[in-house]
């Protein structure tokens, strides 16, 4: 088999990236938006010692879980992996993904109790655009597949229409103005992104510019032409970020209209958000996952829960009580310094919040002689490193919840919780991300 091959494939499965998953002379190939069940003509595009990646040629005979997209740059953006599929398969294939990792990593004998699920669409409350020139027009939309080139999509199916509406009032506005955007290749231009966050409904939208600079002469326009064309714009902030890099936003930021955040209510808790700090993107499927956590979580009057990542304070400060004691933890200053104000604004008397990242603040803590009740994790990406685990461990914690977003590194640690005396009891699969490969999950851990 080599590159440019065509080839009859029965996909069989689908991969954690949604990717549907073939099996041809010894090979196992790769191919995105296929589904389990289809039989194609599969178009080689890599091959390697044990595997290949191709792409869709021609659908001979489609799965049951087909539909026709309903997005006219599916194909092209980077965003979504399943909008080829019923949304009931992909809830089955998702929740069998977390499945899989408990068992086949985690070592475990334990399968998700439920998939939580809400609708698929208009979910999202958080937007970032990029913004590049081609051909003297401003292009804006995402990137696609493993590139930084810039699919234009002027209303995405996972955002709040409006925000389709913002983003081309934005574009009007610098186009009439001549303010130049980025070019990743020169580092010249002054516009970046375009970053936008909204409370549950699009009730309040904050609009974050990021900018190649440190002032835009415009700005007073700016703000007085987007807050009239969309009164439902509360906050208008500048981030200035200069460096060389794919990080989205830089370090310094300027409120021009408004106030510096939004307010949103979550399980009945007040949340000042800002552009740094970090929030669910999913309103609805949050306030189910906390629901959960809370549930495993059991916390009785008088405990205390260690919230580690606890990023605006939002785990802690929704699981909490107000006759427990909560500890925060953190490692960007402005989410801890939200964390705070959230908890002064659901008046929490016995609330506290340390800067610092999980590892170091566990020994800190571990050596203050911290009793935790309960330690509630939500980490990124990469799960938890074992000095952290192995402090965690320290604190004799009956009750842990772990929260993740990565199946994978949620079962590696699993693995080593166990080692350590802590066993997975309790699991459940959670769909904050619909349409996208990724998904959520949270599980119950009792020390044995």
């Amino acid at each position: 088999m080599k590159k440019n091959d065509i080839i009859p494939l029965h996909i069989d499965s689908v991969a954690s990236d949604g990717s549907g998953v073939g099996r041809h002379e010894n090979l196992v190939i790769f191919v995105p938006m296929s589904c389990a069940g289809d039989t194609i003509e599969a178009h080689i595009l890599k091959v390697k010692t044990s595997y290949a990646f191709a792409k869709v040629h021609r659908i001979l005979t489609p799965s049951p879980d087909r539909i026709e997209a309903d997005c006219a740059v599916y194909r092209q953006c980077g965003g979504c992996a399943f909008r080829h599929m019923h949304y009931a398969a992909e809830k089955r294939e998702k929740r069998a993904m977390v499945d899989d990792a408990l068992q086949r990593i985690g070592g475990l004998d334990m399968r998700c109790e439920d998939m939580l699920a809400l609708s698929p669409e208009r979910y999202r409350n958080k937007a970032q655009y990029p913004l590049r020139e081609e051909g003297g027009e401003i292009k804006a939309g995402f990137f696609a597949r493993h590139s930084h080139r810039v699919i234009p999509c002027g209303d995405c199916l996972l955002e709040p229409a409006v925000f389709g509406e913002i983003l081309k009032a934005v574009i009007y506005f610098l186009q009439q103005h001549r303010v130049s955007v980025y070019n990743e290749q020169t580092h010249k231009g002054l516009v970046r992104h375009l970053f936008l966050r909204c409370t549950q409904g699009a009730g309040k939208i904050s609009l974050c510019l990021v900018l190649n600079g440190t002032a835009f002469a415009q700005q007073r326009a700016f703000a007085a032409f987007m807050s009239a064309s969309f009164p439902a714009i509360r906050s208008i902030v500048l981030n200035f970020n200069t460096a060389k890099t794919n990080v989205i936003l830089g370090d310094t930021y300027r409120t021009i209209f408004g106030d510096s955040h939004i307010e949103d209510v979550l399980l009945g808790r007040k949340f000042r958000i800002s552009s740094a700090s970090f929030y669910q993107v999913n309103h609805d499927m949050c306030e189910k996952l906390y629901t959960k956590a809370a549930e495993y979580a059991a916390l009785q009057p008088g405990e205390t829960l260690l919230d580690l990542y606890c990023g605006a304070g939002t785990v802690g400060i929704c699981l909490a009580p107000e006759n427990c004691r909560l500890i925060g933890v953190d490692i960007v200053p402005e989410a801890v310094e939200n964390a705070r104000e959230n908890a002064a604004l659901n008046d929490l008397k016995n609330a506290e919040f340390i800067c610092a990242d999980a590892a170091a603040a566990t020994t800190i803590l571990k050596e203050k002689g911290l009793h935790a009740d309960c330690v509630v994790i939500d980490p990124p990406r990469k799960g938890c490193d074992e000095r952290t685990i192995e402090n965690i461990v320290a604190f004799g914690a009956q009750r842990l919840v772990y929260i993740s977003c990565n199946p994978a590194t949620l079962a590696r640690d699993l693995k080593i919780f166990q080692r350590k005396g802590y066993m997975a009891e309790r699991a459940c699969a959670a769909d904050l991300f619909p349409r996208t490969a990724h998904c959520e999950s949270v599980v119950k851990l009792t020390r044995a």
